[in-house]
């Protein structure tokens, strides 16, 4: 899989910091995305 180049990757890094699932949401990756805000939510 082709990711969006290193400026997307860095982007979904940082929103992932603040917001986990964030940044797989923004890399288009819906159901991880879930998983992890949903996991995170728990702990």
């Amino acid at each position: 899989m082709a990711g969006q180049g290193s400026g997307g990757n860095v982007l979904a890094a940082l929103c992932s910091f603040f917001i986990p699932g964030l940044g797989q949401l923004l890399q288009g990756r819906l159901l991880i995305a879930i998983i992890q805000f949903v996991l995170a939510g728990i702990l």
